[in-house]
């Protein structure tokens, strides 16, 4: 906003399913998605990349007690999310097949629960290292090739790239991971 004052910026969340919909659909510019994303009409480009991690109650020592056996619950976001996604195909692959779900609006939200004990969730150790209470859970690595997520830049390839996005897209890959982890 400091080195563009005249111009005008409009945010919007969402999953990264309703994202894609909405740059598809020519609602959007662009949009920062987790990769990876494939669709012949978009164009996408790597801006930063992240680690997850799953987080538990503070009492869950490991990874394979977080993930338990049987009745395992996840409080995530809503359908859609790429990081419920994720969460859901690595429960999948170590045997969980259809895990509870407790579905929240907020990762504020999600972070009190799992806290409480609520449940497990997946998210980027990026926004768990900026939460105020990050001691009241417990934080799980899990292997790289399970952790490392690509944030993406996507755009349809027959739009018009406007002066503005493209200054707003430099600033964007211009600023050091930390700042811009989210």
């Amino acid at each position: 906003m400091a080195a563009f004052p005249a111009v005008d910026l409009v945010l919007r969340t969402g999953t990264t399913c309703e994202l894609v919909e909405e740059v598809l659909a020519r609602r959007l510019e662009g949009a920062f998605v987790c990769g990876p994303v494939a669709h012949a009409e978009l164009d996408a480009r790597a801006v930063f990349e992240e680690e997850l991690v799953l987080l538990s109650a503070p009492r869950v020592k490991s990874l394979r007690a977080a993930i338990g056996a049987g009745d395992t619950r996840i409080v995530v976001l809503r359908a859609g999310c790429s990081y419920r996604q994720r969460l859901e195909s690595l429960l999948v692959r170590r045997g969980v097949q259809a895990p509870r779900l407790l579905e929240f609006g907020t990762v504020e939200a999600i972070f009190k629960c799992v806290a409480a004990g609520l449940g497990i969730t997946l998210l980027p150790r990026g926004v768990v290292d900026r939460m105020r209470d990050k001691s009241d859970v417990g934080i799980h690595a899990l292997p790289k090739s399970e952790a490392l997520v690509q944030t993406l830049f996507i755009r349809r390839h027959d739009a018009y790239s406007s002066s503005a996005l493209a200054a707003f897209f430099d600033c964007a890959r211009s600023k050091p991971a930390k700042a811009r982890a989210s």
